[in-house]
């Protein structure tokens, strides 16, 4: 059984025992965990006690940075949604399309900087440690903007558009280059009208190990595929041990991060949550 699974099985018998246990007091706990409170008060003390905090970040806490998210209306590049080409399938077709994709999306990171959202992220570890606490950041994003802003404890659980990943020998490597080969410089333009620059595989970025040569891929999460293992182990560590969640700038509707604040939550831990609005998983929250 996939840690996915194990932790998603454990998530829903944990809710619904909850809900259906005889222990009033526990009835009483999850039906208070139903009701989410905006008391300041209440959250400063819970932080102030937190030895051990986990941070989840999602594309909101980008977008004062001027990030493109490619995610709903008008999240176009040229005549495409990012899920019509950040999967495997649209790689193995037109890997040349895809890569221009990408070589415009790491332009464009290049260009932007960490906004107070991660630069507060990461003076609160740079604090707390000095307190002997811990904070973790779980982010969802791969734009390596909390990097950038100093955070150290950092899980990017879907990768990062500045590591690329042979898909030959499996090498995962940094890759900061710009562009990242030369064949793509000056191409990737999102307007409508741009045509494909159909560059050959063997133009397209290339493994530079001894002897492999083999065609490289952003080492992203795609559409379709699953989280690396060895980092989901980490998270669940993680989500084990802290003592305290803040969810940041998240929708809360992917999977499997949205669970992770649930589950934290569905063993007593408080889970604070920042959003501009309340999302799917806000009235699963303490």
């Amino acid at each position: 059984m996939s840690l996915f699974q194990f932790t998603a099985r454990r998530l829903v018998s944990r809710v619904y025992c909850g809900f259906t246990a005889s222990s009033s007091k526990k009835q009483k706990f999850y039906l208070e965990m139903a009701r989410p409170s905006s008391n300041m008060a209440d959250f400063r003390e819970a932080f102030a006690k937190a030895k051990h905090i986990v941070i989840i970040t999602g594309a909101g806490v980008s977008a004062e940075s001027g990030v493109p998210t490619f995610r709903g209306a008008g999240g176009f590049w040229r005549k495409w949604q990012a899920q019509e080409l950040a999967t495997p399938a649209a790689f193995a077709r037109n890997p040349s399309r895809v890569w221009e994709f990408y070589h415009y999306r790491r332009e464009v990171m290049l260009s932007k900087h960490p906004n107070p959202a991660h630069i507060a992220i990461a003076e609160c570890e740079r604090r707390l440690s000095k307190q002997g606490r811990s904070v973790v950041v779980i982010t969802q994003n791969i734009d390596e903007l909390h990097r950038k802003a100093g955070t150290k404890h950092l899980l990017e659980i879907h990768g990062s558009l500045f590591k690329t990943r042979c898909t030959n020998c499996g090498n995962v490597a940094a890759n900061y280059k710009s562009p990242i080969c030369p064949a793509l410089a000056g191409k990737g333009a999102p307007d409508p009208e741009t045509e494909d620059a159909a560059i050959p595989v063997e133009d397209l970025p290339q493994c530079e190990e001894d002897g492999c040569n083999g065609l490289l891929r952003p080492h992203v999460v795609w559409f379709g595929e699953t989280l690396d293992p060895d980092i989901l182990t980490e998270v669940e560590k993680e989500l084990e041990i802290c003592d305290l969640c803040l969810v940041v700038g998240t929708s809360s509707v992917v999977y499997p991060a949205a669970m992770f604040a649930p589950q934290v939550s569905a063993r007593g831990v408080p889970v604070a949550e920042f959003n501009m609005e309340a999302t799917p998983a806000t009235n699963r929250f303490r």
